[in-house]
């Protein structure tokens, strides 16, 4: 190897790891795998205690079901309180949650009542736990770490994961053989209290905003419109969904492939999941490599056609070695799916959405999950489990060819920080509920420029739509063509002023090119009035016409 290679792979190694330079990041980074192991050991647990009391496939299934369902019925509300209210505190509540679910278990399986309803219904709540834990957690990354650093931390937190899963099933699952069930469950107890320590000695906050707290159906409402003019993160959701309801047969029906197909116990499901984890880790520690000689639309390509692959080996051999060789590299494929989703997700997510954004993904992407656990459950269980795994390897096939389709940006670092805004001085006193609030923008553009004007007009109306403006329209006077008028609306005053303070520097940009093709001495004006009703009784600050200059 020369030593300009030697020295580019020193700067990845080094740009993988530089995050945990971070005290606060590695704190609840490292409180974070043992609370993983924890988690790893009672699913070996449930998932084995499902095998043995319940002589259903699709009870078996469910158990990935009942703690993904949770997650996409509420991460979208866990969004919106992570965007509203301290990241913290909301990571700190989702673990309390955990906690709880993991304390009942461990009570009601040591005093032996307990059957697979009971089971589902705790693992569930857990998932409540998740939904708001993960969001708020994603979402922190930006907020602990500089924006260079968030592709390598969202790698390190996904191979931290995968770390403890290459080691943590086959502990479980010996631990599950040598002890019983309820000693997984007591351990799993007691690492969730390692993450809850954590939280409460690491203290950061993300980034405040002059105005008032947005009420939570605005704020939902606001974040899935954001998310609808994306088409980064449509894309990116679009793919997690597929992928999710497709891929999750590896992992649902793992418990039936040690039982039935393998004629294996606890330790054998153990050592499946440890080779899961083993490919998962080696992709996670070389993800930095891969994205510099891979684009993240073919990294993610060809970890669908990994995946289904492990899936035809699950399905076609009998052997503990080959499926866990197999397992591996479907290990791989989830990791770099994932890994590249998410951080495609953060990277196109300005910081006042990012919650939101990410709860958005995490909620359709687990519904696939939980979708798909159902789905491949019921296949095994009416047909066989063999053609259940071919099945989920053909649906991978198709899904890796939604990349013509839908394909994954690459990751670019742009400036999506806020920018500074000033109230303007106004000849009225409005309130903050006045309204609705109409702009107008006028420009001065010649006929050469009209074409490019238009191309990022439609640009502009995009960005202006995600945050906040209504009935954008684009007007030409027909007495003198030179002059266009870019005209919305806000409900109210305060509308007006969220949607100037989401904006970005990346906005900004497109402000500069448009001020390129506009001519004239005078810069583009801005005029601000409120509609004012003619008809009925109405409110005195909602009646009086207002003008603003710029």
């Amino acid at each position: 190897m020369s030593r300009m290679a030697r020295a580019d792979a020193a700067s990845v190694s080094s740009a993988t790891f530089a995050p945990l330079e971070n005290p606060t990041f590695r704190v609840i980074w490292l409180a974070a795998q043992v609370s993983s192991l924890g988690w790893l050991f009672q699913t070996v647990a449930v998932s084995w205690v499902m095998a043995t009391i319940s002589s259903s496939d699709v009870m078996v299934a469910l158990v990935q079901t009942s703690t993904t369902l949770p997650v996409f019925i509420l991460s979208i509300f866990a969004g919106a309180i992570a965007d509203n209210f301290s990241r913290r505190k909301v990571m700190a509540l989702g673990w309390c949650v955990i906690a709880l679910s993991s304390t009942m278990l461990t009570a009601l399986v040591g005093l032996g009542f307990y059957n697979p309803w009971m089971i589902l219904a705790f693992s569930s709540l857990a998932g409540c736990g998740a939904a708001f834990t993960d969001p708020a957690w994603h979402a922190s990354v930006g907020d602990v770490l500089r924006k260079r650093e968030v592709p390598a931390a969202v790698t390190l937190i996904s191979v931290g994961y995968n770390a403890m899963r290459s080691i943590g099933p086959a502990l479980g699952g010996v631990v599950v053989a040598s002890f019983g069930p309820l000693t997984a469950f007591s351990v799993a107890t007691l690492t969730c209290f390692a993450m809850l320590w954590a939280i409460a000695i690491c203290k950061w906050s993300g980034r405040s905003s002059p105005l008032p707290r947005e009420p939570l159906t605005t704020a939902i409402h606001d974040g899935v419109r954001f998310t609808a003019l994306s088409g980064e993160i449509k894309a990116a959701i679009a793919r997690g969904t597929l992928f999710g309801l497709t891929s999750i047969s590896i992992l649902a029906l793992l418990p039936l492939v040690a039982r039935d197909q393998l004629g294996g116990g606890p330790i054998a499901y153990g050592v499946l999941m440890a080779g899961f984890g083993v490919g998962a880790l080696c992709a996670g520690i070389s993800n930095n490599v891969l994205r510099q000689s891979l684009s993240q639309e073919r990294l993610t390509t060809l970890a669908c056609i990994a995946c289904a692959a492990c899936c035809l080996a699950l399905a076609l051999t009998p052997s503990l070695v080959v499926a866990s060789v197999a397992l591996t590299l479907g290990g791989a494929g989830w990791v770099v799916t994932w890994t590249g989703l998410d951080v495609s997700v953060q990277l196109s997510s300005p910081r006042w959405v990012v919650g939101r954004s990410l709860s958005i993904y995490s909620a359709l992407s687990s519904g696939g999950i939980a979708a798909g656990s159902w789905v491949w459950g019921m296949v095994a269980e009416n047909y066989s489990l063999s053609l259940a795994l071919e099945s989920s390897a053909g649906a991978l096939l198709l899904v890796a060819a939604t990349g013509f389709l839908l394909p994954i940006r690459q990751w670019i670092e742009s400036d999506l920080d806020p920018l500074a805004f000033e109230t303007p001085e106004l000849a009225l006193d409005l309130k903050s509920r006045s309204g609705p609030i109409v702009v107008k923008i006028e420009y001065s553009i010649p006929e050469p420029n009209v074409e490019a004007f238009l191309d990022l007009m439609r640009e502009r109306r995009r960005v202006q739509s995600r945050v906040g403006a209504r009935h954008w329209n684009l007007q030409r006077d027909l007495q003198e063509p030179l002059h266009w008028t870019e005209t919305f609306r806000t409900p109210t005053w305060m509308d007006f002023l969220r949607l100037n303070h989401r904006l970005t520097g990346a906005d900004k940009e497109l402000d500069l090119r448009l001020l390129e093709l506009h001519v004239g001495e005078i810069l583009p004006r801005t005029r601000l009035s409120i509609e004012r009703p003619t008809g009925g009784t109405r409110k005195r600050d909602q009646s009086t016409g207002l003008l603003f200059r710029r």
